[in-house]
């Protein structure tokens, strides 16, 4: 098959591909802007008639800014916290040498394949425990630090040429103002690309936001969604409405941050 023809096939593969990853986001807009009599009428992707009220009444049918604030706190939150944290495990593990590391370092990774429900439970008796329970610190505090973070930055820090540690350690540098000054203004790409991860699993997430908080006013994005789900039945032109309106930061931030994004991605090798 000569070449051209090898790139049209490639491009139609990978056409076909995104068209079948976006159809289920195509699906929820234009439910969104369908009136409820037309839902289950064809046409069933393409309406006729475009309610664009339906996303105010999504606003209006629940707390929404509330919501969107607790979990931009959150998100916000996470985010940072898991930033700088795992920034500085991976750091130790990359560079410092203690007894016990690399073991360490693969009992931190075997975390990751310990089952969320497992440690729910528990999770949930120490933040009661503590009193944080319809709290910010219920939110937050448990998520502040990621394994696979962890193992993200330090493969990064691998990555970076011993040399310019070397030469702020004979300058008389200690290791909190190489890693402040030298080290983390060079990691810019593997920090966008956990905020991406971190972002995307905080504002997402439902399960734990669910449990530990009781009060509307604590409730984020994601368990606001669950109103639109009555005891007889599924408002599914609002739930696409306010679904749609959740999805929006995600995807500007991915938008907003895809080049560090993927020069982070790139970055992180292997290196042992």
């Amino acid at each position: 098959m000569p070449k051209p023809w090898k790139a049209v096939l490639i491009h139609l593969l990978l056409a076909g591909g995104a068209f079948l990853s976006a159809m289920p986001f195509l699906w929820m807009l234009t439910t969104a802007l369908k009136p409820e009599s037309a839902l289950y009428q064809p046409p069933l992707l393409f309406p006729v008639h475009f309610e664009w009220e339906n996303f105010a009444k999504a606003w209006q049918a629940a707390p929404f800014p509330r919501f969107f604030l607790n979990s931009a706190v959150m998100t916000v939150g996470i985010v940072l916290a898991q930033t700088l944290l795992s920034a500085m495990a991976g750091y130790a593990f990359a560079r410092m040498r203690f007894v016990g590391r690399d073991l360490l370092f693969f009992g931190v990774l075997g975390t990751m394949m310990i089952p969320f429900p497992v440690t729910l439970i528990p999770s949930f008796l120490v933040v009661n425990a503590l009193g944080w329970i319809d709290t910010y610190n219920a939110l937050i505090i448990p998520r502040a630090v990621s394994a696979f973070a962890i193992f993200l930055f330090r493969q990064f820090f691998l990555s970076l040429p011993r040399e310019l540690e070397e030469a702020a350690l004979i300058d008389g540098a200690g290791r909190l103002t190489i890693f402040f000054r030298i080290v983390l203004p060079l990691s810019t790409p593997v920090m966008a690309a956990n905020a991406i991860f971190s972002f995307l699993f905080a504002w997402n997430d439902f399960l734990w936001p669910l449990i530990v908080t009781n009060s509307p006013d604590m409730r984020t994005v994601q368990v606001g969604l669950a109103m639109f789900q009555g005891q007889y039945g599924v408002f599914w032109t609002l739930l696409s409405a306010a679904a749609t309106i959740v999805t929006l930061p995600a995807v500007l931030a991915f938008l907003a941050a895809q080049r560090q994004f993927i020069a982070g991605i790139t970055n992180t090798g292997l290196k042992e």
